[in-house]
């Protein structure tokens, strides 16, 4: 546990603190910790003792920061408190003012977590924008999740996906959440159908949808956070990419693919890279020469060099399409958007 919290501080400054709490307390309840856990968890993040008192079974608990146990038996009238009470659980921390901006938060994500573990959860046992963001949950239900979130079912909406590290400019009032995906836990948020850009990196914008289809969204920002590449990629938004962004959703591209592996011995050139990303955007050799800020004659060598490594004709007819999806494959296989960068004593 010490271990995380010490790996949740070293994020970027910029990132939320409140990304930070949630996050943490995901991390503890989906690894079995035991109340004692959650309670040390609480009071190291708030920098107070932490307690909770379950009147069922009329058994109580306050730990301090350092995470060892107190005596239950303090008086508590004499104690300022920032307290959640539901179906007879009672969960606080031990403060007086002034509070903390997060405090609230770590209550509520310990009475949470606390509540699970004691078998407190709801019946399905989910948050409401995971759950919202799930294809296996009903669409229907989906929809009710969202709206429950203050979203409008009439409009459409998109995702936007970042790194829990992501640094902020400016960061807005939106409906947001921690969700684990595959590729870890991730920063989710969701937007209006009119936002393409939001001050943050990096991040990746999902296609607009209705709340019920917005679980496609969810998978074209995720894609779209991963062809990321700060600071030249910042933000990549589906919109750019189209129908291909949900064919690369919906397919497997973590193993071995057609086109795909002949790719490493292009990126091994030092043009590699840079040449292939004007290749796919370009309609002509001088166009791509333009895009690539090389004399046309090198790209052409260049081209001539590509033909060569690879098993079919990324000029010709099929062969175009060939490259232009091969080469976003290749970018989501190699993606190193989602590593934390080091922290000041890691460098």
């Amino acid at each position: 546990m010490q271990e995380l919290l010490a790996r949740l501080t070293a994020l970027d400054t910029s990132a939320s603190m409140s990304l930070r709490v949630i996050a943490c307390f995901d991390e503890l309840v989906r690894g079995g910790v035991n109340v004692h856990a959650l309670l040390s968890a609480g009071a190291s993040m708030a920098g107070s003792v932490a307690g909770f008192h379950d009147e069922r079974s009329g058994r109580s608990m306050r730990v301090g920061p350092d995470g060892v146990a107190l005596p239950d038996d303090a008086d508590a009238s004499s104690i300022e408190r920032v307290a959640h009470t539901d179906d007879g659980l009672t969960v606080w921390i031990e403060k007086s003012p002034p509070l903390g901006m997060n405090d609230a938060m770590v209550v509520e994500r310990l009475a949470l977590g606390i509540g699970l573990r004691l078998g407190r959860n709801p019946p399905d046992g989910r948050r409401g924008l995971s759950s919202a963001l799930d294809p296996d949950v009903p669409p229907h239900v989906r929809q009710q999740l969202l709206v429950a979130l203050g979203l409008r079912p009439n409009e459409r909406h998109r995702i936007v996906c970042l790194p829990l590290f992501a640094t902020w400019h400016r960061h807005g009032h939106m409906v947001e959440d921690v969700v684990n995906t595959p590729f870890g836990p991730i920063h989710v948020a969701v937007v209006p159908e009119s936002v393409i850009a939001i001050e943050a990196s990096p991040c990746g914008i999902g296609v607009p949808m209705s709340l019920d289809d917005l679980d496609r969204s969810f998978r074209t920002a995720m894609v779209c956070l991963r062809l990321s590449a700060p600071p030249d990629v910042p933000t990549v938004v589906a919109d750019d990419y189209g129908g291909l962004v949900e064919l690369l959703a919906a397919s497997h591209t973590a193993g071995p693919l057609l086109d795909v592996d002949p790719l490493d011995a292009i990126m091994a050139h030092s043009w590699g890279a840079e040449t292939l990303d004007a290749l796919v955007k370009a309609g002509s050799v001088r166009q791509a020469a333009r895009l690539a800020d090389v004399h046309h004659s090198t790209m052409q060598t260049r081209i001539d060099e590509i033909q060569r490594t690879l098993p079919f004709d990324p000029m010709d007819g099929i062969g175009r399409t060939r490259i232009g999806i091969a080469y976003l494959v290749w970018r989501l296989q190699h993606s190193t958007v989602l590593v934390a960068p080091p922290t000041a004593e890691q460098r």
